[in-house]
């Protein structure tokens, strides 16, 4: 069990590294929508080649990576909904069977399924050279496309990761601060 708990934290490392990626996108976004903002009301002239709708999609681009490279470490850090009215009465035991038994049976086959359904999406957007709908806007849409896979990938992994320690706390296995940790909000 502490090698699979190793694999956890291994995980969740790679899962707060993406996250940091994410974090570095939402600065970028702030950047872009100051940059946008100013040029357009301002009267500040844009660079060659660059126009505001580009720099509008761009920052549905950020937006969307800030959310993509986020969402599994939210979850590995239980920022997300759950139903505490109910599930505060349960025992820790209970808790974790019920957690274990949710990403068994949602979100593991909900991150695989995503993923499948994304992946031809997305390989049909890159080989078709797949552009804005606007004349003006930006080209190689399939990279914000694959964001996507990505997503679904990193929900999957988080799931993986957040299996391993219900399993490990259902068996008693956790350190009091992992449990602790595992089974309180993140919000």
């Amino acid at each position: 069990m502490q090698s699979l708990l190793g694999l956890s934290r291994r995980i969740d490392r790679l899962l707060g590294f993406f996250a940091s990626i994410g974090g570095w996108l939402g600065f970028a976004l702030v950047v872009v929508v100051c940059y946008d903002v100013i040029t357009r009301y301002f009267g500040v002239p844009k660079p060659a080649g660059l126009n505001s709708t580009m720099i509008q999609e761009f920052e549905y681009w950020l937006h969307s990576g800030l959310i993509v490279f986020a969402l599994g470490y939210a979850f590995v850090r239980n920022a997300h909904v759950r139903i505490d009215l109910v599930r505060d009465n349960f025992s820790n035991k209970t808790k974790h069977l019920v957690d274990a038994i949710g990403i068994c049976v949602a979100l593991l086959p909900y991150s695989v399924i995503g993923f499948w359904l994304s992946w031809p999406f997305v390989k049909q957007s890159f080989v078709s050279g797949e552009i804005s709908k606007s004349q003006t806007g930006l080209s190689n849409l399939w990279v914000v496309k694959a964001g996507l896979l990505s997503l679904f990938l990193l929900l999957f992994l988080a799931g993986v990761s957040q299996l391993i320690k219900a399993i490990a706390g259902y068996r008693g296995k956790l350190t009091l601060a992992e449990e602790e940790k595992l089974l309180s909000g993140g919000h």
